[in-house]
């Protein structure tokens, strides 16, 4: 039954009903909060809720069911994947500087308040969480024993890339990297069995991108009061959309599966992508592993 293609088949339909009738509600709601903010609050939002009815309807679970438990082996795998996102950031961001293919200078705005970075940190984790909930959680993971492993991973990718063509100043080569760590966060998932890993990963990326004053998927966030200034054509600064369409990023995203590859993850215990066979559709929520 857990396998069944048909009953996985109702339950993601069902689920991508769930954040897309949430969104529009979400999104009606949050008219007023401003383009950044309503947009993150919206899909974060959405995916919890989203995640959380499917979970209860389907399988008669909690939410953190889906890789969130707090233990020793999700907080090193935290701790990995944010280790990982912002070193791989820094790579794509420092070689331009020491090569003098682009420099920081200040910007002309007043500098951010500490409230104000506080705020853009609390935002971008929030966002992270909401888009690992929605593309890594339990859609992605009844997925993963009926259609395969990399199927799985490199559809949803897919998806991902396709989520962000609406952003602003999308590119193809932007498009195709962001696929690419869709496919990354979707490896790190199959490493750890938790959404800890790729939560990391995606974190320190997106925390580490604005400190250096470029845009992070097409978005400017405010955070230093500074900014970079590429000579470097957009092939390498990745233009208005950021490093993020540059073929460096492309470069370290490869460096990024090798650091995920060797790096010692903590494995965790998960029902829904490693259903025991015996196991009743609607068991009980385990205890949290340990």
């Amino acid at each position: 039954m857990a396998n069944d293609p048909v009953r996985v088949a109702v339950h993601v339909g069902v689920y991508i009903v769930l954040f897309v009738l949430s969104t529009i509600v979400l999104g009606w709601a949050l008219l007023d909060t401003g383009y950044l903010v309503g947009t993150i609050a919206t899909t974060s939002l959405a995916a919890v809720f989203a995640n959380w009815l499917a979970l209860r309807i389907f399988e008669g679970r909690n939410v953190i069911d889906v890789g969130l438990w707090w233990n020793r082996a999700a907080s090193e795998n935290l701790i990995l994947g944010l280790a990982g996102g912002v070193a791989c950031a820094s790579m794509a961001i420092v070689p331009p500087l020491i090569f003098r293919a682009a420099h920081i200078v200040r910007t002309p705005f007043d500098e951010p308040s500490w409230g104000a970075r506080i705020f853009v940190t609390v935002l971008l984790a929030a966002g992270v969480a909401g888009e690992e909930l929605l593309f890594r959680g339990y859609g992605f993971q009844i997925l993963l024993p009926v259609c395969g492993r990399w199927p799985t991973v490199v559809g949803v990718g897919a998806i991902f890339a396709l989520m962000h063509w609406s952003n602003p100043n999308a590119s193809v080569l932007g498009l195709v990297n962001t696929a690419g760590f869709g496919v990354l966060f979707g490896y790190a998932y199959l490493r750890s069995r938790d959404l800890w890993l790729p939560i990391g990963l995606h974190m320190g990326w997106n925390f580490t991108l604005p400190l250096f004053g470029v845009n992070l998927s097409g978005l400017r966030m405010k955070v230093t009061g500074y900014e970079m200034s590429w000579t470097a054509g957009a092939l390498w600064s990745g233009g208005e959309y950021g490093p993020e369409a540059s073929i460096l990023t492309s470069a370290v995203i490869v460096l990024l599966f090798a650091y995920l590859w060797r790096v010692p993850v903590r494995r965790q215990a998960s029902a829904l992508s490693e259903p025991a066979a015996e196991n009743p559709v609607c068991a009980p929520s385990p205890l949290p592993p340990s």
